[in-house]
This record gives structure tokens, C-alpha cells and sequence, in this order.
């Protein structure tokens, strides 16, 4: 595995790459990798001649400073993993080789970044949407790779890739959970033994909010799921919505869409976690 870390280095050698007819998946990361991300390796290893993983962590997507500083790091770990499953080329650039220069682009991805995640961490998307596509012009990936744990962010990036008109398929990678079935995390690493515990019980409450779509309507779910998970000790409830799995749009009948997803925003303790269901 070559580890490279700057853009011209990168792109000198999958020019070369692209010259002998090899095809090119990108798994675009923060690094502090787990099995979650393991996945998305493997799955771009297996379908491309060449895997290429950045690691970076992006500081135009935090609005939150003590959350970038917090943020975990562990590059010689990474580097291991990312070795020992397969990876062609790891892609670990400063913030100075990403951003030369401040970028102040604006994208407008039609309202799919004003709700949930976007209420509550206003410009995050705006700042994803910023590195994925200098990470896409930087390697030029047939394919990208991303996990649906980000269900907010996979449908943003799809819609960046359909108005930029990008030659990348999307890849999305189902969730991969620990036993308990807390979906795997970077930001888990901050978690104690206790609060892993009280953790998987995010999951476990949406999953039993699926057996009661008969009885219950989208709104009535979405309070008792809220409610549920605020009676769990350490957890307090940002959000729980139930939205149309395309427009991200709440719904008030299970009626109203063919694809439905629960999705949630949940503290523990002072650690920010994530999930989501499909309902249908």
C-alpha cells in the first residue's frame, strides 16, 4: 500500500493506472476506522483494480470546534487496517493541500440539506458536499463508496454527483453494527462500557417501532419512539424523524410513500450518535 500525501503524487500515479485500462473506487473517510469502514474497503477492493481511501478529517463540515478537536485520530491503526484488507492507496493530505485556498463555494441541494442534520448542524453539509467533490476531481473514481448509517449524507451526495453531472457510480453500503447492534462509529470510540449499553438501546427502540406501524400512525411512532429513548439512562433525543427516503420530506401516513426511513440524532452523554430504519 503506497500511502500518499499530496494531490499532484496522487494523481501522477492513477494517471498511470488509468493509462493501463485499471478501473478506480474511492472510500472517502475521516479516518479512526472500525469494521464499518472495513466494509466499505473490502466491498471497493473487490469491485475495482485500484482502491484508493482518503483520510482526512475535514474541518469545513464541523460547526462545532470542541467537535473537530475532539474528533479521534488514529493514523498508524488506520494505516494497518487499511493495509491488511487490501488497499491500493492510502490518500492522507493536510488541510492545507485540500483547501490552498479558503472555499467558498455554496451548493443548493433543493431543501435535502435543511432538515434533520441540517436543522441542527447548519453548513455541514455544504462543507461535505465541499471535500467530496475535490476528492472526486482529485481521483477521478469510477465508483465511491459510502455507508448508509449517513443516510442524510448518501442522498446529498447523490444529488451533488446528478447536478455536477459526475461520472462516479454511488455505492451505498448497508450498516454494520456491533453485537449489541450500535451502528458502528468513530465517535463510539468516546463512548464508555456503560454508555455502549445504553447506546444499543437506540437501535433496538426503532426496531421495535417497526412492529407498530399498524396501530400507530408516523407521528404517533415518532413521539413514543422519542419518548422511549429519553427514558434510556445517558440518552437524550435531538431528533427522530419519519421521513420519504427521497425527499427527506416528514410523512403523516404510512401511505404517503413506498420508501420510508426513520432516522434519529441521539446524545449520550456528550458523545453525538446517529442511526436509522426503513420502515418500508
Amino acid at each position: 500500500m503506497k500511502v500518499i500525501q499530496t494531490v499532484k503524487e496522487l494523481q501522477t500515479l492513477l494517471r498511470q493506472y488509468r493509462q493501463a485500462e485499471k478501473n478506480i473506487g474511492l472510500v472517502p473517510t475521516m479516518g479512526a476506522l472500525h469494521e464499518g469502514h472495513a466494509t466499505l474497503v473490502k466491498r471497493c477492493v473487490s469491485e475495482n483494480d485500484i482502491c484508493v481511501v482518503s483520510v482526512f478529517v475535514n474541518p469545513t463540515q464541523f460547526n462545532n470546534s470542541d467537535d473537530l478537536k475532539l474528533y479521534p485520530r488514529t493514523p498508524e491503526k488506520d494505516y494497518d487496517l487499511l493495509e491488511s484488507i487490501g488497499t491500493h492507496i492510502a490518500f492522507t493530505p493536510t488541510v492545507e493541500e485540500i483547501y490552498p485556498e479558503p472555499d467558498t463555494r455554496i451548493f443548493d441541494f433543493g431543501g435535502l440539506d435543511k432538515v434533520m442534520e441540517g436543522t441542527f448542524r447548519p453548513g455541514h453539509f455544504n462543507g461535505v458536499a465541499q471535500v467530496v467533490s475535490k476528492l472526486f476531481d482529485f481521483v477521478k473514481p469510477d465508483k465511491a463508496y459510502f455507508g448508509e448509517k449517513d443516510f442524510q449524507q448518501l442522498s446529498i451526495i447523490k444529488k451533488m454527483v446528478k447536478q455536477m453531472k459526475l461520472p462516479v457510480e454511488i455505492v451505498a453500503v448497508p450498516t454494520v453494527r456491533e453485537s449489541s447492534g450500535l451502528a458502528m462509529s468513530s465517535r463510539n470510540q468516546r463512548l464508555s462500557e456503560q454508555q455502549r449499553e445504553y447506546a444499543a438501546g437506540i437501535h433496538r427502540i426503532m426496531r421495535e417501532s417497526t412492529l407498530m406501524m399498524a396501530e400507530k400512525t408516523p407521528d404517533e411512532l415518532t413521539r413514543l419512539v422519542t419518548e422511549w429513548v429519553n427514558n434510556v439512562p445517558e440518552l437524550r433525543v435531538e431528533y427522530f424523524r419519519i421521513v420519504d427516503g427521497d425527499s427527506l420530506q416528514q410523512i403523516s401516513s404510512w401511505y404517503d410513500s413506498g420508501n420510508i426511513v426513520g432516522a434519529i440524532a441521539v446524545y449520550c452523554g456528550e458523545v453525538r450518535l446517529i442511526d436509522n430504519i426503513r420502515y418500508r
